[in-house]
């Protein structure tokens, strides 16, 4: 068991995760945004995505864990401090997020008509603005050009912050705010 204590935030690997459900006593929660949930999931997840996060709508039964999870551990670090400053005496966040959990070799649930995933989303909208103002800055105006620099800043301030504006903004989307529900 690999816990690592950060002012009450507990992070854990995934193999004290599976422990905890195999004996019960967790509450999981994924943090991610629900087209992200449909698309893969850890079993048994609730989801709670950190954009609408309300850390009194987790109600752990007596004697469970909270454990949150994201793609990384970026948002479920953040949902955690929501929870601590809501009054959680401790929290917990699967380090790694779903990635840690795969590579371990352990399951994942999958929506067979979830929409695609946030990411490859991003990828296509930000690879099609870069054509688009390529081709527009060779044949309409040079000035069409800062459509590709203004999409290359904002992919290198992405991976540099470890946030995507673009990703929220698509997250909004209709097709990504289905219920949980009509995924399963």
């Amino acid at each position: 068991m690999t816990l690592a204590n950060e002012n009450q935030l507990q992070a854990i690997d995934a193999q004290t995760l599976k422990q905890w459900m195999e004996a019960n006593t967790v509450l999981l929660v994924d943090v991610r945004e629900a087209a992200e949930y449909a698309t893969e999931r850890i079993p048994g997840a609730k989801l709670h995505p950190l954009s609408q996060f309300d850390p009194h709508q987790i109600q752990p039964m007596p004697g469970q864990k909270v454990v949150l999870y994201c793609q990384s551990g970026n948002r479920s670090s953040k949902a955690a401090q929501q929870c601590l400053k809501a009054g959680f005496n401790a929290v917990t966040h699967l380090r790694g997020g779903i990635p840690t959990w795969k590579s371990a070799g352990y399951t994942v649930e999958k929506s067979q008509n979830a929409p695609i995933s946030l990411f490859r989303q991003v990828q296509i909208v930000a690879g099609s603005l870069v054509v688009i103002g390529t081709v527009l800055g060779t044949i309409v105006s040079p000035a069409f050009l800062l459509l590709s620099g203004l999409v290359g800043a904002g992919l290198v301030f992405a991976g540099i912050t470890n946030t995507c504006a673009m990703g929220m903004l698509l997250a909004k989307l209709p097709y990504n705010q289905q219920s949980e529900q009509s995924w399963r």
